[in-house]
């Protein structure tokens, strides 16, 4: 007879997996030999960040920016986040970027297309899940649920839910549909998903360091992809919660949950949503060391690729891959991770409803 207390635990640890990306406060174990100085330090500080003055290779690709490339300072300084140290120089070369994240309306498109399944509507594979009932291994995803009241913020799963039927199809469940938010951004995709589009896209996803020069926009060392205020003039630049977090998001920016993509600003180089609305995926593998590592080096990095594995302290079993740009989740309480240096990180095999992908084209593909 199998224990329900093991199927509840069995469930639980598949659903922190989930949601590790989401888990985003500053942890002060993250980047561990980082310099203790958020500033650029040595030879290197002296140098300036600069946009490249390439032109585009040729006319713009369909629902693409050109990034024209340069060296920026990368790294997220004064933010408490450690694995985001120390601030560190990289130079990217030119590329083309989606506009915005991937919609409802184009992977769609795909999915007519190329049939394809996401992980999200494949069954489970009981033998990943010893202990647990086969009826209750079901379809499905993590989805964002507001808690009725305040809570303590030390654990996810009081707002988090793995909800069977949750897909990009059914962003909150079997009765909800993604068909009516064309324009917004597809979500429930997990990374082998956002690969699949991409290869049919002839795309692929962006770099940690190409997605961090993107969101900067131009700008030197500013806080966001829009500049150095959360709210310029008092106004919204992003889509981001407001309110106590998980109980209720006032929705003062207009949407509780998803917006469409382009309902806010575009930064400097004409990209949006390169800070809140959702999470998006970068090839690299996530580690908490790697800017510490790469600092090491003393040199200016030229379109690193990331590291060649992974490795989280907090879930060392988990293969993570890096993600950017936060969620209308984030809030100054909790995960903050719209700040342009920041980082976030999730499991490889699953989504969430609050992640999404774009993708890059190099310059010569």
């Amino acid at each position: 007879m199998r224990s329900r207390r093991g199927e509840s635990l069995a469930l639980a640890a598949l659903l922190l997996a989930v949601c590790a990306g989401c888990r985003s406060k500053p942890d002060s174990r993250a980047g561990q030999g980082a310099a203790s100085s958020d500033a650029p330090t040595g030879a290197l500080s002296a140098a300036a960040a600069r946009v490249n003055a390439t032109a585009a290779p040729g006319p713009a690709f369909d629902g693409m920016v050109w990034v024209p490339g340069g060296t920026f300072w990368m790294g997220c300084e004064n933010c408490g986040m450690t694995d985001a140290l120390p601030v560190h120089l990289v130079s990217v070369g030119g590329f083309w970027m989606d506009r915005a994240p991937v919609t409802n309306a184009q992977f769609e498109r795909f999915v007519t297309a190329t049939r394809y399944v996401t992980v999200a509507e494949r069954p489970l594979d009981p033998r990943e899940f010893p202990g647990v009932a086969r009826d209750r291994l079901v379809p499905g995803s993590a989805v964002f649920i507001p808690t009725s009241t305040p809570v303590p913020l030390d654990n996810p799963l009081q707002w988090w839910r793995y909800t069977p039927g949750a897909n990009w199809k059914h962003p909150e469940g079997s009765a909800s549909s993604g068909r009516m938010r064309g324009d917004h951004p597809v979500v429930h995709v997990a990374f082998e998903d956002a690969v699949a589009y991409a290869k049919w896209a002839n795309k692929r996803l962006p770099t940690e360091a190409e997605f961090e020069f993107a969101a900067r926009g131009g700008l030197d060392r500013h806080r966001y992809p829009w500049g150095s205020e959360l709210n310029p003039g008092g106004k919204a630049a992003a889509n981001t919660w407001q309110g106590r977090f998980p109980a209720k998001d006032r929705a003062e920016d207009g949407y509780s949950g998803t917006s469409p993509v382009t309902a806010f600003p575009a930064n400097g180089f004409g990209l949006y949503d390169m800070g809140g609305n959702v999470w998006q995926w970068c090839a690299d593998w996530y580690r908490p060391d790697t800017y510490a590592t790469r600092a090491q080096a003393g040199a200016v990095a030229h379109d690193p690729r990331g590291p060649a594995g992974s490795f989280d302290p907090e879930e060392p079993g988990a293969a993570k891959r890096v993600l950017r740009g936060g969620s209308y989740l984030c809030t100054d309480q909790y995960c903050a991770r719209y700040l342009v240096g920041s980082r976030g990180k999730s499991e490889v095999t699953s989504g969430t409803s609050n992640l999404g992908f774009r993708l890059v084209q190099s310059a010569s593909p």
